[in-house]
């Protein structure tokens, strides 16, 4: 039987730390098993004799937290990223944040509505199994466009959610903007679209982006055939800087005398925010304005986001004071 001694401890936590040999080679040389060589290392960081410490290299990322968290009344999650990170690793290391945080937080008997978009796609390849009982996934918007049904895309995107927690799963079966407000209405009529809704108005948890009309990246919503030319026109002529959920929001925040909103098949502002925990996920130079008027109009407990857009929103708004300040938090 093997003892533990302090200086097998030692021994194994230097092999480990200091040789990076592997686990297998260790427990050769220590001529006993990995489990013992596992339980020893958890032992050299309980008393001490391992500390093992995060520090990158001159991060803002805490103080950017603390100023977003204490301006908005939000909690924050900062990604650090090196300045000259490109696009896609910025992406994808927010994605993997975001991801960590919603595998905690969702659970059985619970309901997440998801949004689609290329952010919440990313998001969706980093989701670790988490089985779950009686829980549901629903889709936030509607996907059809005027160039395909737009459905295999949301349906694939949503459908994935829903496999990574085990959980049923509920399209939205319409288009992302209708022709007319009048048949919007008369859908919202229908059993088997009350039925989503009803689903999505049950949520625990939301989970969104912001898109942007602007940008060298365009958002999903604006490069892939859901409004044409004369749309983004009338959009930029209302003064409109992005959207949640295909909701469109000026600068401001403000949005319900935005016309296109009237055919809009996502939540509206007002309905996102009976949402108890409500978090945007965002990435990308372009996406500061769109979110900051989703923090104007109320729509986020809980970002995260990239150091460098983090910047940007800090500086875009700044001293902007708020009643109830929450903790900020840096992964």
């Amino acid at each position: 039987m093997f003892v533990e001694r302090e200086q097998d401890v030692l021994r194994a936590a230097s092999m480990y730390y200091l040789q990076d040999l592997k686990m297998e080679v260790i427990a050769r040389h220590l001529g006993t098993s990995r489990s013992t060589v596992s339980r020893l290392l958890k032992k050299a960081r309980e008393t001490g004799l391992v500390e093992i410490t995060l520090r990158p290299a001159s991060t803002r990322a805490p103080g950017l937290g603390r100023s977003i968290s204490s301006a908005f009344g939000i909690e924050t999650y900062v990604v650090p990223v090196p300045d000259h990170a490109g696009s896609v690793e910025r992406l994808d290391q927010v994605a993997m944040t975001a991801a960590r945080l919603l595998g905690s937080w969702f659970d059985s008997d619970m309901v997440l509505g998801v949004a689609w978009g290329t952010t919440l796609a990313a998001v969706s390849r980093y989701l670790a199994p988490k089985p779950t009982r009686g829980a549901a996934v629903v889709q936030l918007n509607g996907a059809a466009n005027m160039r395909t049904s737009g459905v295999e895309y949301a349906s694939d995107l949503i459908s994935s959610f829903g496999s990574a927690f085990g959980a049923a799963v509920h399209h939205f079966s319409v288009p992302a903007f209708f022709d007319y407000p009048d048949t919007k209405a008369a859908m919202w009529r229908e059993r088997s679209v009350r039925r989503v809704l009803d689903m999505q108005r049950r949520a625990d948890i939301a989970v969104f982006s912001v898109g942007a009309v602007a940008g060298a990246v365009p958002s999903h919503v604006y490069s892939a055939g859901y409004l044409d030319e004369a749309d983004v026109r009338h959009l930029h002529a209302e003064g409109v800087v992005g959207d949640v959920c295909t909701v469109f929001l000026r600068a401001d925040g403000s949005w319900r005398d935005v016309s296109l909103n009237g055919r809009a098949t996502g939540p509206t502002p007002a309905e996102l925010q009976r949402v108890p925990r409500r978090m945007c996920v965002v990435a990308g130079d372009n996406k500061v304005a769109p979110l900051l008027a989703a923090l104007r109009a109320h729509l986020v407990t809980d970002l995260v986001v990239d150091e460098v857009t983090a910047t940007a929103l800090v500086e875009a708004a700044p001293g902007r004071p708020h009643a109830r300040p929450r903790a900020a938090r840096t992964p």
